[in-house]
Formats: C-alpha cells, structure tokens, sequence
C-alpha cells in the first residue's frame, strides 16, 4: 500500500516532466503546442457552453417546480412494488443531466433520512453506478462535431437503469 501512496505523489510531476524531456529531446516547442491545446481547448468551451446553460436551466426549472416531487408521487405505486423509494426517483432523473445537482439532492436525502439509512445506501449506490447521460453526450459529441448519435442513447439509458435496479438490489440483499 504505501508503494501505491508513494508512486501516486510523484506520478503527475513525472508525466509533467516526461512530457517536457520528450519535447526538448524531439526539439518541439513546448510551451506553443501547450498554448495551442489551450486555445483549443478554450474554444470547445465557448462550442459547448450553450448547451451546458440549456441543461442546467432545465434542472433548475424541473427542481423549483416541483415536477420532479410530483412524478415521484404518480409513480410511487410502481416504485413501491419493486421495493424502490420513490424519493429517489428525482435522484436517478437529474443524474441523467447533472452529476451536481444530483449531488445536491442526495445531501437533502442524507439529510432527510441519514447516510446510513437504508434510502441513503441506496442513492450512494445509484449515484456511483450511473453515468450523465446527457450532460456528456453533449459534451463530448459537440466537441467532437457528432451529429448521429446512432444507439448512444439507447445503451447509455439501459446502462443506467441497469444500474438502478442493480443499487436496489445490492441494497435490498446487503442492508
């Protein structure tokens, strides 16, 4: 273990160094192609960040509506018969669009319930084994100028509910 502790302090400065010694020893410029990588990497922001506000605008909307309350009650009978708490259904939603405000719900249901409740081991559960589905669709598909996202969607939302049940289950089985 402390051979991991002690490789994992000096790994990013040996990489940094690497990179530097391979650019002298291949006489590159350095320093222009990292300012190049930041100039481009500066305009994928500017590229994608319309799409980051539209989505956080959305989360926002859904949350202080209380639409995200109100679908985990119309689905609550649903959820109740797979021994699923409904309070977590707005987790699972929000997920899909923003790791953060996901985040922020999970603290309200720490809060609410425990972190060692059995709620609370479950969205710990959901939350580390789901991905945002949209948020990096969108990121990673604008940045790389993809239009047809084929059977991304598809697989990337079978993927997370396998997750889901697979935190239900896991929960219900272990707790």
């Amino acid at each position: 273990m402390k051979f991991l502790v002690y490789v994992s302090d000096f790994i990013i400065p040996f990489i940094f160094f690497y990179i530097i010694g391979f650019g002298l020893f291949t006489k590159t410029n350095v320093y222009d192609e990292f300012i190049k990588g930041a100039k481009d990497g500066f305009k994928v922001v500017l590229d994608i960040m319309p799409t980051l506000i539209g989505l956080m605008l959305a989360i926002g909307i859904l949350r202080a509506s209380g639409a995200l309350d109100l679908l985990s009650e119309l689905i609550k009978p649903v959820t109740s018969f797979f021994k699923f708490p409904s309070q977590l259904v707005p987790v699972v939603i929000v997920k899909m669009f923003s790791s953060s405000a996901a985040t922020s719900l999970v603290l309200d249901i720490y809060k609410q319930y425990g972190p060692d409740s059995q709620v609370g081991r479950m969205v710990s559960i959901i939350m580390s084994s789901t991905e945002t589905i949209f948020y990096t669709m969108a990121v990673y598909f604008v940045a790389a100028g993809v239009k047809k996202t084929r059977y991304t969607l598809l697989g990337c939302l079978i993927a997370t509910f396998t997750g889901v049940i697979a935190s239900a289950i896991l929960t219900n089985l272990m707790f």
